[in-house]
């Protein structure tokens, strides 16, 4: 069964890289039909792109995505640090499809800022080379995860997240999430918005920041690599859908792919990485 959420917000899904959970965002994709879908950076990883490495799993999503644009949703594709080479296309429209940098909406009278994240990254800001090495090295850490939690599942345990546990118990990294979340809230307020959305850092959240200038509500989409969650608006509400919430039921309503999905190779993947650099 088909879900119609009015906006949906999905970012990094990293496509181009192992730690990607293609086949999870394909069949939550599978399951929604948005008015409005917002991709709000690093969505396939140009900083980590191997020719050698696109599999079809992550080409379905990206046929997907096409694929909401034809059929009437509107699109919007905002640049992340991964993607930042796409940003010399900025305002580039093909049809339903928008590629930005930002994205301001008023929702229900609402005054909502979208962006990415990462200007407020001074690792990715002035020391880029730190920033795509610590990438590569996000990656192999998932990779290595990968292996532990296959041999956990064999074992019949719970599956464990090394960076998840990096992230609650460093204090460095609890103190940046804490920063980024209230820098991106005080921007907000100051300049009246109602709702401020990112990604960037791979924390799904929605709480209320209330400072001596005013209050407005943050949220974060999350990623798909380690949480696999998105925002839903509907019905006057956002909240927070993580996959392994939905699972079951995403299963039981599966269908078979659509058969009018934009043709689009691996070729043609190649073509854009070459194109964006």
């Amino acid at each position: 069964m088909t879900r119609n959420p009015e906006i949906v917000v999905i970012s990094d899904i990293h496509l181009g890289t192992y730690g990607c959970k293609a086949k999870e965002l394909h069949a939550y994709l599978q399951s929604i039909k948005p008015k409005i879908l917002i991709l709000n950076g690093d969505i396939i990883d140009v900083w980590q792109f191997k020719k050698s490495y696109f599999p079809k799993s992550h080409l379905k999503v990206v046929k997907k995505l096409i694929n909401f644009a034809t059929k009437g949703t509107k699109v919007y594709y905002i640049t992340g640090n991964h993607d930042e080479n796409f940003r010399k296309f900025t305002d580039l429209e093909l049809g339903n499809l928008k590629l930005c940098n930002k994205l301001t909406m008023d929702i229900d009278n609402k005054k909502t800022w979208i962006f990415h994240g990462d200007v407020f990254d001074a690792s990715v800001q002035h020391s880029k080379w730190i920033a795509k090495l610590g990438g590569k090295g996000y990656d192999l850490l998932i990779q290595i995860n990968n292996v532990v939690n296959w041999i956990l599942v064999k074992m019949g345990r719970e599956k464990y997240s090394f960076s998840k546990k990096i992230k609650n118990n460093v204090k460095k990294a609890v103190k940046f999430i804490g920063d980024f979340e209230l820098t991106a809230s005080e921007l907000a307020i100051e300049n009246e918005y109602d709702y401020v959305i990112c990604g960037h850092i791979h924390q799904p959240q929605m709480r209320k920041v209330v400072t001596k200038k005013g209050r407005c509500i943050y949220l974060n989409s999350g990623d798909w690599i380690e949480n696999l969650s998105a925002l839903e608006y509907e019905n006057g509400e956002w909240k927070i859908v993580y996959f392994d919430d939905i699972k079951e039921e995403l299963n039981a309503n599966s269908t078979s792919e659509d058969e009018e999905l934009v043709d689009l190779q691996i070729a043609d993947i190649i073509q854009l990485k070459n194109i964006a650099i």
